[in-house]
C-alpha cells in the first residue's frame, strides 16, 4: 500500500522536473555575435587551428550546437563566451599594436600547451576544439620570429653593455619610483637576492632571471614550495637577447622587473598573490589602473595547481 503513494510523489517530482526543464528555456540571456572589425592577420593554417579550436569563446564569430542552446548548458556557454571574448577577441585584436597582439598569442599557447585551453569542460562536448600536437607545432613557428643577426651593431652592443653596467652596479634604493597602480611598492634591493631561475621567450628574443627574496630562497631550501609561504617574494627581470660574433647569447638591453607577492588574504581576489611591473630605465610603472593584474592573473592561471608559480627552482624542484 505505501508504495503506491510513494510512486505518485516520484511522478509529481518527475512532471515538476520536467516543467520546471521547459520553463527555464524561455529565460534566455541576449546573445548577439557583434560585427567583426579587426580580426587577426594571420597565414591559412594558423587561422585553421584557431578557428577550430579558438573561435567559439574568442571571436565574435561564435558557433552554438544544437545542444548549446538548451538551458542550462546555454547559460554557461554564453557566459563563458562573453568572459572568453573579454580577455582575448580575434575579431578585434589587430586593433592592438603587433608586438602586443603576439604577447597575447604566446600567452595563448602557453595555456594551450598546459592543457588549460581549451576549457576541458568544453572539449568534452566538443571534441574538435582539441589541439593536436601539430596544431601546437604551427602555433609555435607562426610565433617564432627569424633568429638574431649573429653579428648585432657594435654601437647597440657597447650601448646595451653599458647600460647592463649600470644596472650591476648603481644603487636604486635612493631612486623615487612611483608604485605600480595596485598600490605595491617597487622592491629596489631585488638584484640581491638568490636567483632562482632563468628562462627565455622565444616569441620576442628576451632574456629573464628570476630572483627569490629570503623567504623564498627559505622555502626553496626547504622543499616547501607548494604553496609558496606567505611573503614570498619574485622578481623577473627582463632583458633583449643579444648574440655575439660567437654565437653566445647574452643579456642586452633593460626592458622590465615584474614582482609576484604571496599575501593570501590581501591579495585573495587574484590566487593569493599581488602582481606589480615597472618598464624601462626609468622604471614606469605598467598599467592604467588595477586592473593590469587581470593580464598577469591570466596568464598565470594555468599553473594553479603550482600555486599559481611557472618557475622550478635551480636544483631545487621537488
Amino acid at each position: 500500500m505505501e508504495s503506491r503513494p510513494t510512486a505518485r510523489i516520484l511522478t509529481y517530482l518527475v512532471l515538476l522536473a520536467f516543467v520546471g526543464f521547459l520553463a527555464i528555456q524561455f529565460v534566455r540571456p541576449a546573445f548577439t555575435n557583434p560585427p567583426v572589425t579587426a580580426e587577426l592577420q594571420a597565414p591559412p593554417e594558423v587561422k585553421r587551428v584557431l578557428r577550430n579550436s579558438c573561435y567559439d569563446c574568442h571571436s565574435n564569430q561564435t558557433q552554438l550546437l544544437w545542444f548549446d542552446r538548451i538551458q542550462p548548458a546555454y547559460w554557461l556557454v554564453t557566459k563563458d563566451v562573453e568572459e572568453g571574448r573579454a580577455h582575448l577577441n580575434f575579431s578585434e585584436i589587430a586593433k592592438l599594436p603587433a608586438a602586443q597582439q603576439k604577447g597575447i598569442l604566446y600567452e595563448a599557447l602557453n595555456q594551450a600547451q598546459l592543457g588549460a585551453m581549451p576549457l576541458p569542460r568544453y572539449t568534452m562536448l566538443h571534441p574538435r576544439a582539441r589541439i593536436s600536437d601539430e596544431d601546437l607545432a604551427i602555433l609555435k613557428n607562426y610565433l617564432h620570429p627569424p633568429a638574431p643577426d649573429p653579428s648585432p651593431d657594435p654601437a647597440i652592443k657597447a650601448a646595451a653593455d653599458s647600460q647592463y653596467d649600470q644596472w650591476i652596479h648603481a644603487s636604486q634604493a635612493s631612486l623615487s619610483v612611483a608604485p605600480a597602480p595596485n598600490g605595491i611598492a617597487y622592491f629596489p634591493g631585488y638584484r640581491d637576492w638568490k636567483v632562482v631561475s632563468t628562462t627565455d621567450r622565444f616569441d620576442n628574443h628576451t632574456l629573464r632571471i628570476i630572483f627569490g627574496n629570503d623567504v623564498a630562497a627559505r622555502a626553496i631550501s626547504e622543499h616547501k614550495i607548494n604553496p609558496w609561504p606567505q611573503g614570498t617574494v619574485f622578481a623577473k627581470a627582463a632583458w633583449t637577447q643579444q648574440v655575439d660574433p660567437d654565437g653566445n647569447t647574452r643579456a642586452g638591453s633593460f626592458i622590465q622587473v615584474e614582482f609576484m607577492v604571496k599575501d593570501s588574504q590581501k591579495y585573495a581576489s587574484t590566487g593569493g598573490w599581488g602582481y606589480a611591473r615597472w618598464r624601462g630605465v626609468d622604471l614606469k610603472p605598467y598599467g592604467k589602473d588595477a586592473a593590469f593584474t587581470n593580464e598577469c592573473v591570466g596568464c598565470h592561471n594555468p599553473v594553479r595547481r603550482n600555486d599559481y608559480v611557472y618557475t622550478f627552482p635551480i636544483g631545487g624542484q621537488e
